[in-house]
């Protein structure tokens, strides 16, 4: 046989094993959205009739109203459908029109904690800290869009080419990040960080491991010792769950502001205030960042200050706040160590804008920060806060830091879990006595290394 003819019966099969797969694409793509012109049409006589797509909670009062439109439009198709498929059908058209699509079971699912919509095609969850990819599809990109748009609008916010990226929050608190092309080359993407209807407590964080009950005993006296803290991490690594479980030991009385991109603490106190920054409107005016609500909740008698995270700028006047007779404030930020996390609050101080020498900006931080609770995400999904970390001052030009409490890993079981141990360090930490001066019976032997 001729090169050539090799070359053309290569050819002739790769066309065929293209062919093949061409047809078994097209058969997933049926099985996996049966009736999809039935439920356009549907869905284009439904916006008929409602005149639009309402976003409302569980509580949907109209859901019977529209359930049984629905059904009326069902009854008068000439396609046969059994009492299975119809039910299937409006369940599907009840999650398009009072919930978010394909997406919609995703997220009542309870084990599911966040749900990532890479494009149409493509869906995934994050179930007991694992990534998995989930049944759920979306039409086609314009299909995402109206999700997108859904969530955004009801709040003021927009979503185009001039504005591609938007931070926003659905009706339950959960927090949402959508970027569209042309930043995403693949469609337009959907980040849910899912909200608890219970917040965690202490004793949750305990039996998950994220710490043992002698490392929340020194937490919960910090708290409540006003001590300033700052609760570090890795993107996913539970920062803003144990800036919700410290919080939590703020006492009823004093008077709580808290600051945020989206809104999605939840604190249990009745005397709390929640401010959320704004983005710039259509013109690029109006915008009230984190800086802003920072300043102007010194002026509102602020009893604690919880920023959700510092990123830029604000740090400066967050420490400032601290240095100011604003103890007792808590607030989360990106980094991987505590002395990463002292690093990061630098460059943050610089984003201010401010000339200031390193040294005077350290002096700040170390003035102004009393514990780093260092949090991390396990290979196996867990999440472990790995250092209780003092600051002690400086010493020369370094911010001198000690060890209270940490986690030493020590391997993996068969089953690939993280296996290691939390331990104290025996060292005693130096706000030991503004603790035991709050009246709050804390004594050396919770140090003590065994």
């Amino acid at each position: 046989m001729s090169l050539l003819q090799r070359l053309q019966g290569e050819q002739g099969k790769h066309d065929l094993n293209q062919k093949k797969q061409k047809i078994v694409a097209e058969k997933t793509v049926i099985a996996e959205e049966p009736f999809k012109e039935l439920k356009r049409k549907i869905h284009d006589k439904l916006l008929e009739e409602l005149g639009s797509e309402p976003l409302t909670d569980e509580s949907t009062e109209n859901e019977d109203e529209i359930r049984k439109l629905i059904e009326s439009i069902l009854n008068g198709e000439e396609e046969p459908l059994t009492r299975q498929q119809k039910e299937s059908i409006i369940e599907d058209m009840l999650a398009e029109i009072n919930g978010f699509g394909p997406i919609n079971a995703l997220l009542k699912d309870d084990e599911i904690s966040e749900v990532m919509v890479n494009h149409a095609k493509q869906v995934y969850v994050e179930r007991r800290g694992k990534l998995e990819l989930a049944p759920a599809q979306f039409r086609d990109d314009a299909h995402v869009m109206r999700v997108i748009e859904k969530i955004v609008s009801p709040l003021g916010r927009r979503i185009d080419e001039s504005s591609p990226m938007v931070d926003a929050r659905l009706p339950d608190g959960s927090r949402v990040n959508a970027i569209i092309p042309p930043l995403a080359i693949k469609g337009p993407c959907i980040t849910i960080r899912k909200f608890s209807k219970d917040p965690f407590q202490i004793e949750d964080l305990i039996r998950f491991g994220t710490l043992t009950e002698k490392m929340a005993k020194f937490l919960e006296a910090a708290v409540k010792a006003r001590l300033n803290i700052v609760v570090s991490g890795g993107t996913g690594s539970g920062k803003t769950t144990t800036l919700n479980v410290l919080s939590s030991f703020i006492p009823a009385d004093e008077r709580i502001v808290t600051i945020e991109d989206a809104a999605e603490l939840q604190l249990r106190q009745d005397h709390v205030i929640t401010l959320e920054t704004r983005p710039a409107n259509i013109e690029g005016k109006g915008a009230i960042t984190m800086r802003d609500l920072v300043r102007n909740s010194l002026r509102m008698r602020p009893d604690r200050i919880v920023v959700g995270e510092v990123r830029s700028g604000e740090a400066l006047d967050m420490l400032q706040a601290m240095n100011t007779g604003h103890d007792g404030s808590l607030t989360t930020g990106h980094a991987n160590s505590p002395r990463d996390m002292l690093a990061r609050l630098e460059t943050m101080v610089l984003m201010a804008g401010m000339d200031l020498p390193v040294r005077a900006i350290r002096e700040q931080i170390a003035s102004a920060i009393d514990l780093i609770v260092q949090q991390n995400r396990m290979k196996d999904g867990s999440r472990k806060i790995t250092h209780i970390t003092e600051v002690l001052g400086m010493e020369g030009d370094i911010i001198t830091l000690q060890d209270i409490f940490v986690y030493k890993q020590q391997g993996k079981d068969a089953d690939g879990r993280v296996i290691g141990r939390f331990q104290p360090t025996g060292i005693v930490p130096k706000s030991l006595e503004t603790i035991q001066s709050f009246g709050i019976p804390i004594g050396t032997e919770l140090f003590q290394f065994h």
